[in-house]
């Protein structure tokens, strides 16, 4: 060992560097671990981002919600436009029924066919009552049921829809029995003459 290193052994200052050298390093170890960490702000494009995709989310309920409403009062429109066709029909149906009671040849009699109201053969050059056999607006198909006549034949039609009316009311004094009516077939459209006696009865579509 030579006499500088035993100098410095035997100097009390270099000890005490010694001491306070570890004291040091922890001490700025502890300050920087209590030195909080600074949050890095949001970039702007990303709450840009956020906002217009909620804008988005927005935008879609709302439109969801006006064609929700919009099909509703398009279903509504169209159901009661098929109701206006259905009366419509009903009464080509009633006046076809009773010109061909009304127009018999002696007794008075119903006609048993449909054909017969499109054309009718019992005279010399066939009569025509009905126009065509129509199709029910509200199936879509000729698929009528008869109601029975007293004696044969049938009286009148109704509907086979068991679909609710949305007309309950405000109908012509033929028509008051379809007020507050629960479904289509209970608009009979039918035609009895004055005086006639018998019991109606719901025939089968056909």
């Amino acid at each position: 060992m030579s006499g500088t290193d035993r100098r410095l052994i035997t100097n009390p200052a270099f000890f005490g560097r010694a001491r306070q050298s570890p004291g040091r390093v922890r001490l700025v170890a502890e300050n920087r671990r209590q030195t909080p960490a600074k949050k890095k702000p949001v970039p702007a494009f990303l709450l840009q981002r956020g906002f217009t995709y909620l804008g988005v989310l927005l935008v879609v309920a709302l439109m969801g919600f006006g064609l929700a409403a919009f099909g509703e009062l398009y279903s509504h429109a169209s159901q009661r436009e098929k109701e206006r066709e259905l009366l419509f029909v009903g009464e080509q149906f009633t006046n076809a029924i009773a010109s061909y009671y009304n127009k018999s040849p002696g007794a008075k009699v119903y006609t048993k066919k449909m054909d017969d109201l499109l054309e009718d053969k019992r005279f010399p050059m066939p009569q025509h009552h009905l126009r065509r056999v129509y199709n029910d607006p509200m199936t879509g198909k000729a698929d009528w049921a008869l109601v029975e006549a007293p004696g044969g034949g049938f009286m009148g039609v109704h509907s086979v829809s068991e679909q609710t009316p949305i007309k309950s009311g405000s109908f012509s004094a033929k028509n008051a029995a379809f007020e507050d009516a629960e479904n289509y077939t209970k608009w009979m459209f039918t035609y009895s003459p004055v005086g006639l006696v018998g019991a109606v009865a719901q025939g089968a579509p056909r």
